[in-house]
Protein backbone atom coordinates (compact mmCIF):
# COMPACT_ATOMS: atom_id res chain seq x y z
CA UNK A 1 0.00 0.00 0.00
CA UNK A 2 2.72 2.31 0.44
CA UNK A 3 4.82 1.77 -2.61
CA UNK A 4 1.97 1.44 -4.87
CA UNK A 5 -0.59 3.50 -3.02
CA UNK A 6 0.97 6.00 -1.12
CA UNK A 7 -1.05 4.86 2.31
CA UNK A 8 1.12 4.10 5.21
CA UNK A 9 0.04 2.09 7.65
CA UNK A 10 -0.89 3.68 10.89
CA UNK A 11 2.11 3.50 13.19
CA UNK A 12 0.36 4.33 16.44
CA UNK A 13 -0.20 1.04 18.26
CA UNK A 14 -3.98 -0.10 18.69
CA UNK A 15 -6.50 -1.33 21.83
CA UNK A 16 -5.54 -4.57 22.58
CA UNK A 17 -8.08 -6.65 22.15
CA UNK A 18 -9.89 -9.13 24.43
CA UNK A 19 -7.92 -12.24 24.88
CA UNK A 20 -8.58 -15.64 23.44
CA UNK A 21 -10.66 -13.66 20.83
CA UNK A 22 -10.76 -13.71 17.11
CA UNK A 23 -9.47 -10.10 17.15
CA UNK A 24 -6.49 -11.36 19.29
CA UNK A 25 -5.89 -14.33 17.63
CA UNK A 26 -5.43 -12.28 14.21
CA UNK A 27 -2.50 -10.02 16.33
CA UNK A 28 -0.82 -12.52 17.01
CA UNK A 29 -0.56 -13.50 13.50
CA UNK A 30 -0.52 -10.12 11.67
CA UNK A 31 2.59 -8.74 10.53
CA UNK A 32 3.10 -5.04 12.62
CA UNK A 33 4.64 -2.14 10.55
CA UNK A 34 8.37 -1.23 11.56
CA UNK A 35 8.85 2.52 12.99
CA UNK A 36 11.78 2.46 10.08
CA UNK A 37 9.71 1.05 7.63
CA UNK A 38 9.26 3.27 4.41
CA UNK A 39 13.09 4.87 4.99
CA UNK A 40 14.18 3.83 2.05
CA UNK A 41 11.26 4.88 -0.34
CA UNK A 42 11.16 8.18 1.12
CA UNK A 43 15.38 8.05 0.20
CA UNK A 44 14.85 6.61 -2.84
CA UNK A 45 11.72 8.88 -3.67
CA UNK A 46 14.11 12.01 -3.48
CA UNK A 47 15.82 10.64 -6.49
CA UNK A 48 12.85 10.63 -8.55
CA UNK A 49 11.62 13.93 -6.90
CA UNK A 50 10.53 15.72 -10.57
CA UNK A 51 6.56 15.69 -10.60
CA UNK A 52 6.79 13.98 -13.95
CA UNK A 53 8.78 11.42 -12.05
CA UNK A 54 5.97 10.45 -9.48
CA UNK A 55 2.59 8.42 -10.11
CA UNK A 56 0.19 7.47 -7.41
CA UNK A 57 -2.66 4.70 -8.22
CA UNK A 58 -5.52 4.70 -6.33
CA UNK A 59 -5.83 1.58 -5.66
CA UNK A 60 -3.92 -2.34 -6.16
CA UNK A 61 -5.50 -2.11 -9.59
CA UNK A 62 -4.90 -0.32 -12.80
CA UNK A 63 -4.57 0.40 -16.27
CA UNK A 64 -1.73 1.90 -18.48
CA UNK A 65 -2.13 2.78 -21.63
CA UNK A 66 1.49 1.74 -23.45
CA UNK A 67 1.27 2.53 -27.28
CA UNK A 68 -0.70 0.12 -29.42
CA UNK A 69 -2.10 -2.09 -26.44
CA UNK A 70 -3.88 -1.36 -23.00
CA UNK A 71 -2.22 -3.17 -20.02
CA UNK A 72 -4.78 -3.67 -17.20
CA UNK A 73 -3.58 -5.22 -13.94
CA UNK A 74 -5.93 -6.87 -11.13
CA UNK A 75 -6.03 -7.56 -7.50
CA UNK A 76 -6.98 -10.64 -7.38
CA UNK A 77 -6.31 -11.08 -3.94
CA UNK A 78 -5.56 -14.76 -2.29
CA UNK A 79 -9.01 -16.33 -2.92
CA UNK A 80 -8.46 -15.76 -7.11
CA UNK A 81 -11.54 -13.77 -7.33
CA UNK A 82 -12.53 -9.55 -7.15
CA UNK A 83 -14.97 -7.69 -5.65
CA UNK A 84 -18.04 -5.75 -7.46
CA UNK A 85 -16.25 -2.93 -7.82
CA UNK A 86 -12.98 -3.83 -9.06
CA UNK A 87 -15.29 -5.91 -11.31
CA UNK A 88 -16.95 -3.19 -12.78
CA UNK A 89 -14.17 -1.08 -13.48
CA UNK A 90 -12.91 -4.01 -15.07
CA UNK A 91 -15.61 -4.31 -17.77
CA UNK A 92 -15.27 -0.36 -18.00
CA UNK A 93 -11.76 -0.35 -19.07
CA UNK A 94 -12.26 -2.96 -21.40
CA UNK A 95 -14.38 -1.17 -23.79
CA UNK A 96 -11.25 0.79 -25.00
CA UNK A 97 -10.60 0.31 -28.55
CA UNK A 98 -7.38 -0.93 -28.55
CA UNK A 99 -5.82 -4.57 -27.75
CA UNK A 100 -5.14 -5.78 -24.36
CA UNK A 101 -3.47 -7.97 -22.41
CA UNK A 102 -4.76 -8.64 -18.48
CA UNK A 103 -1.87 -9.46 -15.83
CA UNK A 104 -3.49 -11.35 -12.60
CA UNK A 105 -1.94 -11.88 -9.56
CA UNK A 106 -3.19 -15.66 -9.97
CA UNK A 107 -3.60 -17.00 -13.39
CA UNK A 108 -6.98 -18.21 -15.28
CA UNK A 109 -5.12 -21.43 -16.32
CA UNK A 110 -3.10 -23.50 -14.88
CA UNK A 111 -2.01 -26.71 -14.32
CA UNK A 112 -4.23 -28.08 -16.94
CA UNK A 113 -7.24 -26.48 -15.19
CA UNK A 114 -9.54 -23.63 -15.58
CA UNK A 115 -10.03 -20.88 -13.33
CA UNK A 116 -12.11 -17.94 -14.81
CA UNK A 117 -12.37 -15.55 -11.59
CA UNK A 118 -15.78 -15.10 -10.16
CA UNK A 119 -16.58 -11.30 -9.96
CA UNK A 120 -18.79 -10.58 -6.85
CA UNK A 121 -22.54 -10.25 -7.43
CA UNK A 122 -22.41 -12.79 -10.91
CA UNK A 123 -19.73 -13.13 -13.83
CA UNK A 124 -16.24 -13.62 -14.36
CA UNK A 125 -13.22 -12.18 -15.40
CA UNK A 126 -12.44 -14.76 -18.13
CA UNK A 127 -15.91 -13.89 -19.83
CA UNK A 128 -14.73 -10.38 -19.75
CA UNK A 129 -11.35 -11.01 -21.26
CA UNK A 130 -13.58 -14.04 -23.83
CA UNK A 131 -15.68 -11.09 -25.05
CA UNK A 132 -14.68 -10.13 -28.70
CA UNK A 133 -15.57 -6.59 -28.21
CA UNK A 134 -12.82 -6.04 -26.12
CA UNK A 135 -9.86 -7.47 -27.81
CA UNK A 136 -8.08 -9.10 -25.08
CA UNK A 137 -4.89 -11.02 -26.68
CA UNK A 138 -3.43 -12.84 -23.62
CA UNK A 139 -4.17 -13.11 -19.73
CA UNK A 140 -0.46 -13.55 -17.83
CA UNK A 141 -1.25 -14.50 -14.21
CA UNK A 142 1.59 -15.39 -11.97
CA UNK A 143 1.26 -16.87 -8.43
CA UNK A 144 3.17 -20.37 -9.67
CA UNK A 145 6.61 -20.16 -10.33
CA UNK A 146 7.10 -21.67 -13.21
CA UNK A 147 5.87 -20.85 -17.07
CA UNK A 148 2.55 -22.51 -18.65
CA UNK A 149 1.43 -21.22 -22.24
CA UNK A 150 -2.04 -22.45 -23.10
CA UNK A 151 -3.32 -20.66 -26.78
CA UNK A 152 -7.13 -20.89 -26.78
CA UNK A 153 -9.13 -20.77 -29.57
CA UNK A 154 -12.25 -18.42 -29.02
CA UNK A 155 -14.21 -17.74 -31.51
CA UNK A 156 -11.88 -18.13 -34.13
CA UNK A 157 -9.35 -15.91 -32.29
CA UNK A 158 -6.66 -16.95 -30.05
CA UNK A 159 -5.92 -15.63 -26.55
CA UNK A 160 -2.73 -16.51 -24.68
CA UNK A 161 -2.88 -17.54 -21.39
CA UNK A 162 0.08 -17.74 -19.51
CA UNK A 163 1.55 -18.36 -16.06
CA UNK A 164 5.14 -16.72 -15.71
CA UNK A 165 5.90 -16.24 -12.08
CA UNK A 166 9.29 -18.43 -12.31
CA UNK A 167 11.42 -15.09 -11.56
CA UNK A 168 10.33 -15.86 -7.80
CA UNK A 169 12.82 -17.76 -5.13
CA UNK A 170 11.51 -21.45 -5.64
CA UNK A 171 10.86 -23.12 -8.54
CA UNK A 172 7.26 -25.02 -8.26
CA UNK A 173 7.34 -28.39 -10.37
CA UNK A 174 6.16 -28.63 -13.57
CA UNK A 175 5.91 -32.72 -13.54
CA UNK A 176 2.86 -32.70 -11.81
CA UNK A 177 1.01 -31.24 -14.58
CA UNK A 178 -1.15 -33.81 -15.88
CA UNK A 179 -1.36 -34.54 -19.28
CA UNK A 180 -2.91 -31.14 -20.82
CA UNK A 181 -6.64 -31.15 -22.35
CA UNK A 182 -8.71 -28.23 -21.39
CA UNK A 183 -10.50 -26.03 -23.93
CA UNK A 184 -8.96 -27.77 -26.78
CA UNK A 185 -5.51 -27.31 -25.83
CA UNK A 186 -3.51 -30.61 -26.05
CA UNK A 187 0.22 -31.11 -25.34
CA UNK A 188 0.77 -30.47 -28.80
CA UNK A 189 -0.07 -26.88 -28.17
CA UNK A 190 1.35 -26.79 -24.43
CA UNK A 191 4.39 -25.15 -23.29
CA UNK A 192 6.18 -24.60 -20.19
CA UNK A 193 9.34 -24.10 -18.40
CA UNK A 194 11.34 -25.82 -16.88
CA UNK A 195 10.80 -29.19 -18.56
CA UNK A 196 8.03 -31.79 -16.80
CA UNK A 197 11.52 -34.16 -17.19
CA UNK A 198 14.15 -31.45 -16.26
CA UNK A 199 11.42 -30.72 -13.16
CA UNK A 200 11.39 -34.32 -11.62
CA UNK A 201 15.18 -34.76 -11.91
CA UNK A 202 15.16 -31.52 -9.78
CA UNK A 203 12.90 -32.82 -7.30
CA UNK A 204 14.38 -36.33 -7.41
CA UNK A 205 18.11 -34.55 -6.33
CA UNK A 206 16.39 -32.45 -3.42
CA UNK A 207 14.69 -35.55 -2.01
CA UNK A 208 17.46 -37.87 -2.12
CA UNK A 209 19.36 -35.07 -0.73
CA UNK A 210 16.64 -33.93 2.22
CA UNK A 211 15.81 -38.23 3.17
CA UNK A 212 19.65 -38.89 3.20
CA UNK A 213 18.52 -41.95 0.39
CA UNK A 214 20.41 -40.46 -2.64
CA UNK A 215 20.83 -43.32 -4.53
CA UNK A 216 17.40 -44.56 -4.62
CA UNK A 217 15.82 -41.54 -5.43
CA UNK A 218 18.09 -39.65 -7.58
CA UNK A 219 17.50 -39.36 -11.62
CA UNK A 220 19.14 -38.14 -14.40
CA UNK A 221 17.78 -35.76 -16.69
CA UNK A 222 18.00 -38.89 -19.18
CA UNK A 223 16.17 -40.89 -16.94
CA UNK A 224 13.25 -38.16 -16.16
CA UNK A 225 12.68 -37.27 -19.51
CA UNK A 226 11.88 -41.42 -20.66
CA UNK A 227 9.49 -42.13 -17.38
CA UNK A 228 8.18 -38.95 -18.23
CA UNK A 229 7.03 -39.69 -21.26
CA UNK A 230 5.86 -42.83 -20.52
CA UNK A 231 3.98 -41.96 -17.44
CA UNK A 232 1.98 -39.24 -19.11
CA UNK A 233 2.20 -40.69 -22.97
CA UNK A 234 3.68 -37.85 -24.33
CA UNK A 235 6.61 -36.74 -26.60
CA UNK A 236 9.28 -35.55 -24.47
CA UNK A 237 10.32 -32.15 -25.21
CA UNK A 238 14.21 -32.98 -25.26
CA UNK A 239 15.23 -36.48 -26.41
CA UNK A 240 16.10 -38.76 -24.00
CA UNK A 241 19.25 -40.97 -24.16
CA UNK A 242 19.37 -44.37 -26.02
CA UNK A 243 20.08 -46.07 -22.90
CA UNK A 244 17.54 -44.55 -20.56
CA UNK A 245 15.26 -47.80 -19.96
CA UNK A 246 12.64 -47.11 -17.74
CA UNK A 247 12.58 -49.16 -14.93
CA UNK A 248 10.52 -50.20 -11.71
CA UNK A 249 12.45 -47.63 -9.47
CA UNK A 250 11.84 -44.53 -11.92
CA UNK A 251 7.94 -45.58 -11.66
CA UNK A 252 8.35 -45.25 -8.05
CA UNK A 253 10.26 -42.33 -7.82
CA UNK A 254 7.95 -40.41 -10.27
CA UNK A 255 4.68 -41.85 -8.96
CA UNK A 256 6.04 -40.76 -5.14
CA UNK A 257 7.00 -37.40 -6.32
CA UNK A 258 3.84 -36.48 -8.32
CA UNK A 259 3.93 -37.94 -12.01
CA UNK A 260 0.43 -38.99 -12.96
CA UNK A 261 -1.51 -38.76 -16.44
CA UNK A 262 -4.76 -37.87 -14.61
CA UNK A 263 -4.93 -35.25 -11.70
CA UNK A 264 -6.45 -37.94 -9.33
CA UNK A 265 -3.50 -40.25 -10.05
CA UNK A 266 -1.23 -37.66 -9.30
CA UNK A 267 -2.77 -37.30 -5.68
CA UNK A 268 -2.84 -40.81 -4.24
CA UNK A 269 0.58 -41.50 -2.95
CA UNK A 270 2.85 -38.85 -3.32
CA UNK A 271 5.36 -36.89 -1.25
CA UNK A 272 4.36 -33.17 -0.36
CA UNK A 273 5.64 -31.14 -3.56
CA UNK A 274 3.35 -28.45 -4.09
CA UNK A 275 1.55 -26.46 -1.80
CA UNK A 276 2.78 -28.10 1.08
CA UNK A 277 6.29 -28.35 0.19
CA UNK A 278 6.10 -24.83 -0.82
CA UNK A 279 5.04 -23.67 2.78
CA UNK A 280 7.40 -25.31 4.77
CA UNK A 281 10.86 -26.55 2.53
CA UNK A 282 10.47 -24.26 -0.31
CA UNK A 283 12.72 -21.36 1.75
CA UNK A 284 15.44 -23.32 2.47
CA UNK A 285 15.72 -25.78 -0.70
CA UNK A 286 17.16 -22.75 -3.22
CA UNK A 287 19.72 -24.33 -4.72
CA UNK A 288 23.05 -22.07 -5.29
CA UNK A 289 24.32 -24.45 -8.10
CA UNK A 290 23.37 -24.00 -12.00
CA UNK A 291 20.78 -24.49 -13.43
CA UNK A 292 18.17 -22.70 -11.46
CA UNK A 293 14.98 -23.30 -13.94
CA UNK A 294 14.19 -19.63 -13.26
CA UNK A 295 12.41 -17.40 -16.22
CA UNK A 296 11.44 -13.67 -17.00
CA UNK A 297 8.90 -12.75 -19.95
CA UNK A 298 9.52 -10.20 -22.35
CA UNK A 299 6.90 -8.45 -24.52
CA UNK A 300 7.94 -6.57 -27.99
CA UNK A 301 4.97 -4.55 -28.90
CA UNK A 302 4.89 -2.79 -32.32
CA UNK A 303 1.27 -1.19 -33.65
CA UNK A 304 1.19 -4.95 -35.33
CA UNK A 305 2.23 -7.79 -33.20
CA UNK A 306 3.37 -8.49 -29.41
CA UNK A 307 6.26 -10.67 -29.49
CA UNK A 308 6.13 -13.01 -25.98
CA UNK A 309 9.46 -14.57 -25.10
CA UNK A 310 10.31 -16.77 -22.10
CA UNK A 311 13.78 -16.65 -21.76
CA UNK A 312 15.87 -18.96 -18.72
CA UNK A 313 17.41 -17.36 -16.42
CA UNK A 314 19.86 -20.52 -15.39
CA UNK A 315 22.77 -18.97 -13.96
CA UNK A 316 25.32 -19.96 -16.20
CA UNK A 317 28.04 -17.12 -16.87
CA UNK A 318 27.70 -18.27 -20.66
CA UNK A 319 23.74 -17.33 -20.66
CA UNK A 320 23.75 -13.68 -18.85
CA UNK A 321 24.30 -12.42 -21.98
CA UNK A 322 22.34 -13.83 -24.13
CA UNK A 323 20.02 -16.20 -22.30
CA UNK A 324 18.35 -18.99 -23.70
CA UNK A 325 14.63 -18.86 -25.12
CA UNK A 326 12.47 -21.23 -24.22
CA UNK A 327 9.12 -20.07 -25.86
CA UNK A 328 8.31 -17.15 -28.66
CA UNK A 329 4.81 -16.75 -29.27
CA UNK A 330 3.70 -13.68 -32.04
CA UNK A 331 0.60 -12.22 -31.32
CA UNK A 332 -1.09 -10.42 -34.07
CA UNK A 333 -2.91 -6.68 -32.78
CA UNK A 334 -4.97 -6.90 -36.41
Amino acid sequence: MRVFCDDAPPLAPEPAPRPLSRAWLRSLLWHRPRKDDGQHLAEDRKSRSAAVQQAVQPGPYWAIDAGPIRLIGLDTGLLGTIDAEQGAWLREVSKDPRPKILITGQPLYVDGEHHPCAIEGGGTVDEIVRDPAHRYVAAIGGDIHNYQRYPVQVDGRTIQYVVSGGGGAFMHATHTIPRVDVADVTEKEFRCYPLRGDSLAFYSRLYGRRLRMRRFFTLTEAEAAAVIAERLDIRPGRAPASDARVTWRMRLVAGLLGTGRRPDRAKRFRLPVRKIYTQLFSPSSETYSPPFFKSFLRLDVTPETVRLRCYAATGNRAQEADPPVEDEVLISLA
